[in-house]
């Protein structure tokens, strides 16, 4: 196992990390598989993945990610809280909220969480997190008072990332990305400058299990690995996943060509990467519709569908009178994008 430091935080972090939600007990429908594994069974696959050098391990209050960080601290205690790294996150953005969720997970944990984030952080949501006595006002109160070590923040857009490097109060920042959805951490990549003192980790790899049907885990990443992230979380749900993310690949520098010509053996794919340069007028997230088509032609066709559905019209109707079309002005890709949504249209019918 390999090891990068966490930003300026310090500390030392394993290049791969242990996302937990494949070992809660019930049932995620976001999930390609389900392993419920039962208390002793899951602190046996963590200690496997300990011992292939894995020293981060990353968790949600029991409201995301069930009964998953009770088993991580179940498993702490076992091995040796000073040998593990642990991350933990809630989707409060009202710091009030935040420092009682922080208090209930040190509880649920049986022991205090080194990284804590804001969860699911947003255009919609953001000017609350950041603002005075928002979330991040809070964890940064509870570091001071030794609750937690470093602050985060978890998001899906790269805008948000972004403010997050440039706020000093944020040590470590979580996003998304994989060979295919790589616009955002293209983006870091492309403006490191900014985001060299963040710790960043980096979740999404398999695409939620995706794209396994089409790449092997030491392609999915192998291909990530000359990103500047700290740690690249892969649900793990059992001893083969862990053998499977935990060995050491090589690096691998796929382009997005390549990886679109070998997705486009199965469907026809559509060609974006989630840059989210795509800015709609009227305020639609076009990439998140673009995203679902692939998902749902990868192997996750209930969740992606049910996705699409919720607001296909009316981006649809919007689309079809919009005469600006700023978001293929923006396209890297120069994706003919009122096409691609009448495509999806379709198929939701």
């Amino acid at each position: 196992m390999r090891y990068r430091d966490l930003g300026k935080t310090g500390l030392k972090v394993s290049e791969i990390g242990f996302g937990t939600i494949p070992i809660l007990s019930g049932n995620v429908p976001v999930l390609p598989e389900y392993f419920s594994p039962d208390l002793d069974e899951a602190v046996e696959i963590m200690m496997h993945a300990y011992r292939m050098g894995c020293n981060l391990y990353d968790t949600a209050i029991p409201e995301e990610y069930g009964d998953a960080e009770y088993k991580l601290g179940v498993f702490a205690e076992k091995v040796g809280r000073e040998n593990l790294i642990i991350s933990d996150k809630a989707r409060f953005m009202d710091g009030n909220d935040m420092f009682r969720e922080v208090l209930r997970s040190a509880e649920t944990l049986g022991t205090k969480p080194d990284i804590y984030f804001v969860h699911q952080v947003d255009e919609k949501n953001e000017d609350e997190v950041f603002s005075r006595y928002g979330a991040l006002d809070a964890l940064c109160d509870l570091k001071k008072a030794g609750m937690i070590r470093y602050t985060g923040i978890a998001t899906h857009y790269y805008s948000i990332c972004r403010r997050a490097a440039l706020d000093e109060r944020v040590d470590v920042i979580q996003t998304s990305g994989n060979i295919l959805e790589r616009g955002i951490m293209d983006r870091i990549s492309e403006n490191n400058n900014i985001f060299a003192d963040k710790g960043i980790i980096l979740n999404k790899v398999y695409a939620a299990g995706c794209l396994l049907n089409v790449f092997t885990p030491s392609e999915l990443i192998g291909g990530t690995l000359h990103w500047p992230f700290s740690s690249a979380l892969i649900g793990i749900g059992t001893r083969e996943q862990a053998d499977a993310a935990l060995a050491e690949y090589p690096p691998c520098d796929f382009t997005f060509e390549q990886v679109s010509e070998r997705i486009a053996e199965h469907y026809r794919p559509i060609k974006c990467t989630r840059c989210q340069r795509c800015i709609c007028p009227r305020g639609h997230e076009i990439h998140l519709l673009l995203r679902q088509y692939n998902y749902f032609h990868l192997g996750k066709r209930y969740w992606a569908m049910k996705k699409m559905r919720m607001n296909i019209d009316e981006v649809y109707e919007s689309c079809r009178s919009c005469t600006d079309m700023a978001c293929m002005n923006e396209c890297p890709q120069k994706l003919m994008i009122p096409e691609m949504i009448g495509l999806i249209y379709d198929m939701t019918r």
